[in-house]
This record gives structure tokens, sequence and C-alpha cells, in this order.
């Protein structure tokens, strides 16, 4: 098989978004979550930060990369395989679409660095440094790796339609449940809620907020795997997101309690880039605007829930501003879905994942749903994977125009491929 030579414009871009998204991490999720704790576990909280870095890495090339984008087999519908462990097969020359391989699977490992760093939030102060990398380890490869597979693996939410553009479940969702489970199990800090635990440094984690929101760029304009107009609007989206949610986090605090804090504008940052995370590849500026601010006013009162009325000691706010925005976002992709009345629903399709070919978009129908192809992807929203070609089996946007090289053609309401009359296997009403 002949491999398609990568494209310079998505490869550029790939490379300067896999280093936006590693630079989430470090240094900017180290120095917010630094900044927001005591000043007596500032340093812990840093090298947790790198710690989880240099582990996570090992484990993706280890195995993490082939059990999220693997074969599985009979079982490819919750995990992949071992066929590309320790990146088995994979050189300079191997491709993944557009973009080098090497280069995709790069970039998903920034996706499985930062989700278990940022679970660093619920259990913070209060856990061995040993503790934090067997947890870390474990989660990555038992619930992580998984969920990534599912979703964008070809796993069994894929082919049930879940919409997650940049990882809105597989990162938010998944980080902030397991932030909320940590902080059940190991219970209060010594003297929550009645000791004041204010943040030592509120300009450290302003700092760190800056670099987060840059980063968040990265995370969601480099989900499109493209330098392409998808690419632009989920950053245009990002960046609107996240002022909504920031300035609704700032009136909500300036209602209750006569004047805004800097905290609070930067956990409204935060609450909006993640809630706009599975939603950014799929809405249009205006839906981006009410999501963000949605976030705000959730996520708030989410925070004030947890920590005031139910004294839950997530001590960063993980669960409420990653866990519950995940879920906002999540649902309202869907409400706010540009174009789209329905969901793609994947069905399997081995040989053409393989070979890693385009295939065309879908169209609307005459009864307004949105008609796909099982194998259809609009150009430049779409994830790829392994040398196979093997690319994540994610839901699309169906856009205008076909992609090009685009084979099937508008569906009648009868169901039947405008081909002769007859019910086209690869086509199913969503």
């Amino acid at each position: 098989m002949t491999q398609a030579l990568p494209s310079g414009a998505d490869t550029a871009w790939l490379l300067t978004a896999t280093a936006l998204v590693l630079f989430m991490t470090l240094p900017g999720l180290a120095l917010f979550y630094s900044g927001l704790v005591r000043s007596k576990n500032s340093l812990s909280i840093l090298v947790q930060c790198f710690a989880i870095t240099a582990l996570a890495s090992m484990l993706w090339f280890a195995m993490g990369y082939s059990l999220t984008f693997g074969n599985g087999g009979s079982l490819n519908g919750f995990i992949g395989g071992f066929d590309r462990a320790l990146l088995n097969g994979m050189h300079r020359d191997s491709t993944s679409g557009s973009i080098p391989e090497p280069l995709f699977a790069m970039f998903e490992m920034t996706f499985a660095i930062i989700a278990p760093a940022l679970v660093i939030g619920g259990y913070a102060e209060r856990i061995r440094f040993s503790a934090v990398l067997w947890f870390s380890a474990l989660w990555l490869l038992l619930v992580y790796v998984p969920v990534a597979h599912w979703v964008w693996g070809g796993g069994w939410l894929a082919r049930h339609g879940v919409m997650d553009f940049a990882g809105g479940i597989v990162v938010h969702v998944n980080a902030g449940m397991a932030a909320l489970v940590c902080a059940l199990v190991l219970g209060r800090r010594r003297g929550f809620p009645h000791v004041p635990m204010a943040p030592h440094s509120l300009p450290l984690a302003a700092c760190g907020a800056g670099m987060l929101w840059m980063g968040w760029f990265g995370f969601n304009g480099g989900s499109a795997l493209a330098a392409n107009g998808t690419a632009a609007m989920a950053m245009l989206c990002t960046h609107l997101g996240a002022s909504s949610g920031a300035f609704a986090w700032m009136l909500l605090e300036w209602r209750r309690y006569g004047k805004p804090s800097l905290l609070g504008v930067i956990t409204g940052v935060v609450a909006g880039l993640g809630t706009i995370t599975p939603a950014s590849g799929y809405v249009g500026p205006g839906g981006a605007l009410v999501i963000g601010f949605i976030a705000g006013v959730v996520c708030f009162g989410a925070t004030q829930l947890l920590k005031r009325r139910l004294h839950l000691d997530d001590s960063l706010d993980v669960s409420p501003v990653h866990g519950v925005g995940g879920v906002v976002g999540s649902l309202l992709t869907g409400v706010f879905c540009r174009r789209v009345a329905g969901w793609q629903r994947l069905h399997p399709a081995e040989e053409h994942r393989r070979t890693g070919r385009r295939a065309g978009a879908g169209h609307p129908g005459h009864d307004g749903l949105v008609w796909t192809c099982n194998l259809g992807a609009t150009e430049g929203s779409r994830r790829h994977a392994g040398p196979a070609g093997q690319r994540r089996a994610r839901v699309r946007r169906a856009g205008p125009r076909a992609a090009r090289g685009a084979r099937l053609q508008p569906l009648s309401e009868a169901g039947s491929c405008r081909c002769g009359g007859k019910k086209c296997p690869l086509v199913s009403k969503v």
C-alpha cells in the first residue's frame, strides 16, 4: 500500500499545537495549582506535575497509545490491542492521515499527560508522593485509556454517536469524576471547612491560568488535526467560551460578595475553557458565547454547593469546574451544533479505517435530519490513528459542502441512496 505524503501545513500546525498542549501542563497547570495551594505545599504540587508528565509519557510509549488506537479484535468496542505496544512499527516516514504518525502519537500523549495532572487538584495537600505516582499510573491505564478508546479509538461510545471534539468527556469529565472520588475516599483536610485555606500566591495562579488559556488553543484547535477552517473556528470558540465564562463568574461573585476577585475570574476562565472543549469544533461563535456563559453560572453554583453546603473537600475544585463543566459542555454540544439535527451512527468499517481513505461528508436529507455515510468525516475535523491509518471514530459536523472525494449523494426521505433506489448498507438515518 502506498502511503500518502503528509501535508506540510497540517504538520506545522500540529507541531505547534502539540507544544501548546504540553505547555498547558508545564508550566501552566503546575503554576496554576501551585499558586492555589498553601505555601507549604507549593513545591510538592510542582514536582507532582513534573513527575506525572514523565510517568505518563513512558506509559503512553509502552502501551497507552496501542491500547487507545490499536486493533483490539473482538474486544475493540471496549479496548484496543497490543499491536502497537512500544510504538512498534513506527518510523519517521509513517503517516497517519495528513500528518506523520510520530506527531500524532506525541499530540495524543500530551492529552494523556494533562488528564492525570488535572486530578491532582482533587487530592492536593493530603496524599504522599509515592501514592500520587501509583494512582496516576493505574488511573491512566485503567480509566483514561479505555475511555479515550471508547470515544476516539472506534469504541462503543463512538459507534453510538458521542460527540467530543477535543476531550470534554475523555479529559474533563473523566478527571473531574476521578477528583470527586478521591475527595470522597480521602476525606477532608485537617481543619476544613473551619480553618481558612486561602491560596498562597494569586499572581502565580493567574500566570498559570493565562498559560492555560493560551495552551487551550492548541488543545482544541489542534484537535482538527489540520490547518483549516475547523481549527480556526475551534480557536475562536475556545476564546469566546473562556471570555464569557470568566465574565459570568465575575458577575455572580460581584452580586453575591459585593466585589469580583482575581480568583473568581481565573476560575471562570478555566470553567469556560473546559466546557467549550467538547463543542469547540461543532458550534459557531454565538453558541460558544452562550455555552461559556452557562458554564460560568453552572460551575459557580456547583462550587458553592459542593464546598459550602456539602462540605466536600475537592481541594482545587476539579469536580465542580472540570467535571460539571465537561458534562454541561457535552450536553450543550447537541443543542448548539451547527446544521446538525441528528448524530452520525458509526458502524464497523475496519478496511476504510486501516487504509485511512478519506470518505464523503454527510448531506442533509429532505426531512431536515443529517444523513451521513458511516465512514464519512468532514474534511479537516478528523482524528487519525495508528500506522494502519485507523482514525478516531469521532462524529463529524456535516457542512454545506461535502469533503473532497465525497461519493455519497443526498438521500430521500425513504432512506434510499440515490444510486438506483436500493438501500445503501453504508448509510444510516440517525
